[in-house]
């Protein structure tokens, strides 16, 4: 019974102070919010990565030059010589656990339509099998294939055909552009292609050209990256390994790095978790702020309210009555702030889901711990007024009055 008088009257005593009461609560909900946003978007962005990687399957293996290679005792290794295609086109032979090998080279030079240079667009030299591999299709013409080896033919990101039809192209498949001081024919289209996964490069912004017409417009031109998939029913580990013996025994290269799809996805996941722990501190600043607000709510109304306290303690209230009362008040502010700060930041994060074009997803965690939260800057800001209230002499309080 003496706790509920007490709640009535906490909510009395905040109700007369809405304009203090009403500050206080924007520092809260601001702060509570900020949290289980960023929280959450930081979930959100995870699993949309870690979507856009498994659509691509978790059967493909990459293959890339180790960075690290050195030789025993910390002296510096010769720079290994440039890796053939043929090196990596024999792979399947060797190796019976991978089904399809796609290597690519990146083309560098400059691009341009009708006198005009192709800004922010970038080339690459690709096999047939690059167009499967990573699950691209083409809405105009056709994509390239290992017969037009050799030849000056390119396929157009969706971003790249636009520029084209913006400079009054009609059909982009059968128009001509020059890339690095020759010209090519274009023979499809990509439709639009999302970014990020596996996809270390932009397609919407890509020229693709045939691997064999790069390396021979660069002689220098080396094998950046190469995708292996692994053969159906065959475990990764066994493919992974099949393919750096092949490069140890058969090409003779040890610099070679070949990374399973468990431990893309397992460094994917701890990146996006540090990534989401920064936005959850980030978010943590403004809490801060908001139980600072709650402390000095409760500091101004225990001087507002020292007769009153006075009075209580006269008619005999003891110290730990005092200090109940406040940190009552100082709770419940925290706890509705709370409620609207996880409210706030469930719609923050929706809207952020809603115009990046993400499947929503609401973190209970964030929840959970956003009320959680809440009470312990309740307990934490409103303990230091509870307590100076509490200590208040009653004859000075009444005197105060």
């Amino acid at each position: 019974m003496m706790i509920q008088t007490t709640i009535s009257e906490a909510f009395r005593s905040l109700y007369s102070s809405k304009q203090r009461t009403i500050l206080a609560l924007i520092g809260i909900v601001i702060g509570i919010g900020s949290v289980i946003a960023m929280i959450s978007v930081g979930k959100i962005v995870q699993t949309e990565a870690l979507r856009q990687f498994k659509d691509l399957g978790t059967d493909i293996l990459t293959i890339q030059k180790d960075v690290a290679d050195a030789k025993p005792g910390g002296g510096r290794s010769r720079p290994a010589p440039a890796l053939k295609l043929k090196d990596i086109t024999d792979i399947p032979s060797y190796c019976p656990a991978i089904s399809t090998i796609a290597p690519y080279v990146n083309a560098p030079g400059t691009y341009s339509y009708g006198g005009k240079q192709l800004e922010e667009t970038m080339s690459f030299g690709v096999t047939q099998s690059f167009f499967d591999m990573n699950k691209l299709k083409v809405t105009e013409g056709r994509l390239l294939s290992d017969v037009d080896s050799m030849s000056e033919f390119c396929v157009l990101g969706n971003k790249v055909a636009a520029k084209l039809k913006a400079r009054g192209a009609k059909a982009v498949a059968g128009e001509k552009i020059k890339i690095g001081g020759r010209i090519f024919t274009v023979i499809g289209v990509l439709g639009t292609t999302s970014t990020g996964g596996m996809r270390t490069f932009d397609a919407n912004q890509a020229i693709l050209i045939h691997i064999t017409t790069a390396m021979r417009m660069n002689i220098r031109n080396e094998i950046s990256m190469i995708s292996a998939r692994v053969a159906p029913g065959v475990a990764n580990a066994l493919a992974q390994a099949q393919v750096s013996d092949y490069f140890v025994k058969i090409a003779k290269r040890r610099d070679m790095k070949v990374i399973s799809p468990e431990e893309m996805i397992a460094a994917m996941e701890e990146q996006m978790a540090m990534f989401t722990l920064l936005l959850g501190a980030i978010g943590s600043i403004s809490l801060i702020v908001g139980g600072v607000g709650v402390m000095n709510v409760m500091l101004v109304s225990v001087t507002e309210r020292r007769k009153e306290i006075g009075i209580r303690r006269a008619l005999g209230a003891q110290r730990r009555d005092i200090k109940e009362q406040f940190l009552i008040e100082s709770l419940i502010l925290s706890f509705i702030g709370g409620i609207l700060g996880v409210i706030f930041g469930i719609l923050a994060s929706f809207i952020v889901s809603y115009f990046a074009k993400w499947e929503f997803q609401m973190s209970y965690t964030a929840i959970v711990i956003g009320f959680g939260v809440s009470s312990a800057v309740g307990v934490f800001f409103g303990y230091y007024p509870a307590s100076q209230a509490a200590k208040l002499d009653p004859i000075v309080a009444l005197r105060s009055g």
